[in-house]
């Protein structure tokens, strides 16, 4: 479903991905480990169109998409939750979620919203609540609730725990596995290796904007090189 090959990137000319490739499956669940600063949300920038590509390719679904605008690439179906959950604190729950359908999935936008406060019943009790005085938790459930509105084949996932207390990550990776469950391919980019390991069928280690390991998300578990590359010792 989607090939990155190659994939040069980075800012102002220069490179923060040097030469990366990965593949993520149709229905699959896939990790992107790694510390701050190793390239997971440039790569996640590339992706979805708001990053200039300096070489490489990225295909969705065959197709080369690396020179379309993030709205077109949005139409095709792949949506990315950015990191630090970006939503609209002055507009209300149901507000932000309808902005989710707003390029893509308008035309079922009732029947998704109802899928939605199945997903997240908290987000029903919240409806016409201000999205900014919602608790981190809820705000991350409102991003991901967001971009499932726009019916996505792939939904990349931007460091989805980030902030949140042990148990609020618990639950928020429970419901992820929910999502993925029904046949949503998810790339999950994450710095907690734990969980998202549990939750991947593959993964993907990024070291100094390359890929240091990658495997079965069960062989990566029990490699005793994983701490060592992820924490860069």
């Amino acid at each position: 479903m989607l090939e990155v090959r190659g994939l040069v990137t980075g800012y102002g000319g220069v490179p923060i991905l040097r030469g990366l490739s990965l593949d993520v499956a149709e229905g699959e669940v896939i990790a992107v480990l790694g510390a701050n600063g190793v390239g997971k949300t440039t790569l996640n920038r590339a992706i979805s169109g708001l990053n200039h590509v300096m070489s490489g390719v990225i295909r969705f679904e065959g197709e080369a998409i690396s020179g379309l605008s993030p709205p077109e690439i949005v139409a095709r179906g792949l949506i990315h939750v950015p990191e630090g959950r970006k939503i609209f604190p002055n507009m209300s729950v149901r507000e932000n979620l309808e902005l989710g359908s707003y390029r893509r999935g308008k035309g079922n936008r009732t029947r998704n919203l109802e899928r939605i406060f199945t997903i997240f019943p908290r987000l029903l009790e919240r409806t016409d609540q201000f999205a900014g005085t919602l608790s981190g938790g809820e705000q991350q459930m409102l991003a991901i609730g967001r971009g499932l509105m726009a019916e996505p084949k792939l939904l990349i996932l931007d460091e989805p725990s980030l902030g949140l207390s042990p148990l609020l990550v618990e639950e928020l990776f429970a419901l992820i596995a929910r999502i993925a469950s029904e046949g949503l391919a998810v790339m999950l980019v994450e710095q907690n290796v734990v969980q998202s390991l549990e939750l991947a069928s593959r993964a993907y280690v990024l070291e100094h904007g390359a890929i240091a390991m990658q495997g079965l998300a069960a062989d990566l578990k029990r490699d005793p090189e994983l701490e060592k590359t992820y924490l860069g010792l």
